[in-house]
This record gives structure tokens, sequence and C-alpha cells, in this order.
């Protein structure tokens, strides 16, 4: 299992707006960047826990937990005419942008906001605090991911799936 942090603007689509979602599930598309393109088509599997991270919020920062239900596929947003993520010089038949599911796992106690992630040494190299690093998917290593999850108020054996 990998860990990653994908990023959305709570305007765009908030992690509000995943929990109440239908089945806390949504299709995370339209990622217009190869790298982070290479980060779903390559890197995410099923079962994968995703860190929910707010940007161009007040404060920004890690929201909530989500994991990965489906493994990439075309991004159907791509061949749309007219929509903001229509490209094209995508073909179906060589389609260039994937999308992936994720669902909502459960909000974290605490919000660990980007001044909490660059204060902690210990995530000093995580993607989303170095400057000029504006990907909306990354990797983000165990050791990373059990730092995040206590910031938030996250005992580290605690579940992350939240019991019904």
């Amino acid at each position: 299992m990998a860990h990653w942090l994908i990023k959305s603007e709570p305007d765009e689509f908030s992690f509000d707006d995943l929990w109440q979602a239908r089945g806390r599930r949504t299709m995370w598309d339209g990622v217009r960047n190869y790298q982070a393109r290479n980060y779903l088509r390559d890197g995410m599997k099923v079962g994968d826990q995703v860190l929910y991270y707010h940007s161009n919020a007040d404060p920004a920062g890690v929201v909530g937990l989500a994991e990965v239900v489906r493994e990439a596929y075309p991004d159907p947003t791509q061949f749309e005419r007219g929509h903001a993520h229509e490209d094209p010089k995508s073909t179906r038949e060589a389609p260039r942008w994937v999308a992936v599911d994720v669902r909502a796992v459960r909000r974290l106690p605490r919000v660990v906001t980007l001044a909490d992630l660059k204060a902690e040494p210990a995530l000093a190299g995580m993607a989303v605090v170095q400057r000029g690093t504006r990907l909306s998917v990354t990797p983000v290593t165990p050791a990373e991911w059990a730092v995040v999850l206590a910031l938030g108020g996250l005992r580290a054996k605690q579940p992350v799936a939240k019991r019904k």
C-alpha cells in the first residue's frame, strides 16, 4: 500500500463535497500535468491511502483522509467538448489523461495547516512544503504519513478507517 497527497481548492471540490458525494466517492479528474498524471496512472493502486489537502484556502492544509477505490482509466472530461478539462489533441484510441476514483474515509480531528507541515522537521522532504511545487498529486512516505496523522490528531495505532 502506498500513500499519496492530493490537492483540491475547496471552492472547486472540498473534502466536504467528497464526504457528501454518493457513496463518498468520486472520480479524481482534471489532472493536466504529466508528472501528476504518471503518479495516477503508474502509481496509485486500489487501497492506497490519501491525504486530502485544501489548497488556496485559509488555512491551506490537510483536512481529511481518502483511499483509492478504482485505478487509472481514461479521464472522460478530456473528450467533452467545451469542458474546462477538454484536450482536443487527446483521442479515445490514445488518451493523454487519466482519472482515479477516491473515497472519503474520515475528516482529521484537526486540520494540519501548511504552516504546521513546514514547521515539522520530519516533513522537510514532502513535496507540498517545497517552494515552487504545485503538483496536485504527490507521493508521501510512510514516515511522513505517520507524522501528518499525528499532527492531525490521530494516534499512530488508531485505525484510519472510521468504524461504523
